[in-house]
Order: structure tokens, then C-alpha cells, then sequence
């Protein structure tokens, strides 16, 4: 689904963006919702109803680390220090990662975190988002879900997706703000059962193509 293993250095280009990338002429589609709101499971309808291919930054990232390049080694050692991983390196990431694909369709999954995510994402690509796609789901409910779930994540109790909820809230907002000022923001209410949210997703998107 898109995701990258084997990475290869990434290649910073001196200026502007890449070219290949502005040739073919790409849609992105960034998807937003807290954690337990369903994405990872819509991200993959979408993919086979609409033939998307999916990019979570977070996997990306993971990927890099595990290729051991520079780059790789360099993220990891952020992420043990503490550190934040520099917005330009993880649009590096989906830039390339957007290049060597053969599709022209991208689901962004998780990004961007933050405005300056958003920012340096259509500062570096020059790319804007087709719309944005933000699943709302009550807090209760997600927790619910991620306490239920049993993927043995250690980040997964109580007290950890609370801080989650909240830092997502924190960040997201102004992007989710600032796309809806532009009039790119299509909410779904990820509450309801897969079924249905997938059935107002699908809308969505056949009103777009």
C-alpha cells in the first residue's frame, strides 16, 4: 500500500522542488483524525475503491530508520534524544517516496501534524492538497477502540492516548483550520460503523473526480 522499505539516501534537491514530481501532475489527499478514529482502516477502502497509494509518514520514517542510511541514522538518533524530526526531512521522504511511484494519486495519512508540517510540505512539493480529509470521532469512543485493539502497542493505555488526544487537538487544529478557511476541509463522522463511513468517504471522493 504504498509504504517504502529498501529506501535509498534521499536526494535534496538545491533548489525548488522536483521537477518530476511537478510533471506528473500530482493529487494528494491528506488524511487527519485522532488516534482510534479509523483512518489506517479507510486509508485501505479508499486504496482498492479508488486505486490511491497510501504514505503514512510514520511508516516512512520507520523505513528510513531501518534502511540504515544517513538520513536514517540521523532520525533515529532525534528520536532517542528526544528531538523532533525536522518537517523538511519527513516531506523529503513523501516527496521521493511520491517520485519513484508509477501512481499520481496519494493518500497522506497522519501529516500534516502541525502548521509547520503544512507548511513546508507546499513550500518544498508545491503541492496543495486536493481537500483534506478529517475523521471526527468523540474521545470516548476512541478510547474505546485503542484499549480495545490488540496490537500490543505500548503507547496504547489510558493515560498515554489522553496526552495523544490532546496533542493531536493541539496541532492539528490550525491545519485543519486553515485548510477549512481555503474551503478544502470534507469532515466524516467516524463513529458510525465502517460501513457507513466508508459510504460517506466514497461520496466524497466520487464528487471530487
Amino acid at each position: 500500500m504504498g509504504s517504502v522499505t529498501d529506501a535509498a539516501p534521499i536526494v535534496v534537491p538545491k533548489e525548488g522542488t522536483d521537477e518530476s514530481l511537478l510533471n506528473k501532475k500530482v493529487k494528494v489527499v491528506f488524511v487527519l483524525g485522532g488516534p482510534g478514529s479509523g483512518k489506517g482502516t479507510q486509508c485501505a477502502n479508499i486504496v482498492k475503491r479508488f486505486g490511491y497509494t497510501h504514505l503514512s509518514a510514520g511508516d516512512l520514517l520507520r523505513a528510513e530508520i531501518k534502511s540504515g542510511s544517513e538520513n536514517g541514522n540521523m532520525i533515529q538518533n532525534m528520536i532517542t534524544e528526544g528531538k523532533i524530526v525536522p518537517s523538511e526531512v519527513t516531506v523529503k521522504l513523501l516527496q521521493r517516496a511520491m517520485t519513484e511511484s508509477e501512481n499520481d494519486k496519494f493518500l497522506i495519512d497522519g501529516f500534516p501534524r502541525n502548521e509547520e508540517n503544512r507548511a513546508a510540505f507546499e513550500s518544498v512539493t508545491k503541492i496543495v492538497p486536493t481537500f483534506v480529509l478529517v475523521f471526527y470521532c468523540s474521545e470516548g469512543e476512541m478510547e474505546r477502540r485503542l484499549l480495545n485493539r490488540n496490537q500490543g502497542r505500548v503507547d496504547d493505555n489510558i493515560d498515554t492516548i489522553r496526552k495523544r488526544f490532546k496533542v493531536f487537538v493541539e496541532s492539528s487544529l490550525p491545519v485543519i483550520e486553515y485548510y477549512n478557511s481555503k474551503g478544502k476541509v470534507q469532515k466524516v463522522d467516524a463513529g458510525k460503523p465502517i460501513e457507513e463511513v466508508f459510504e460517506a468517504v466514497k461520496s466524497i471522493f466520487l464528487s471530487a473526480d
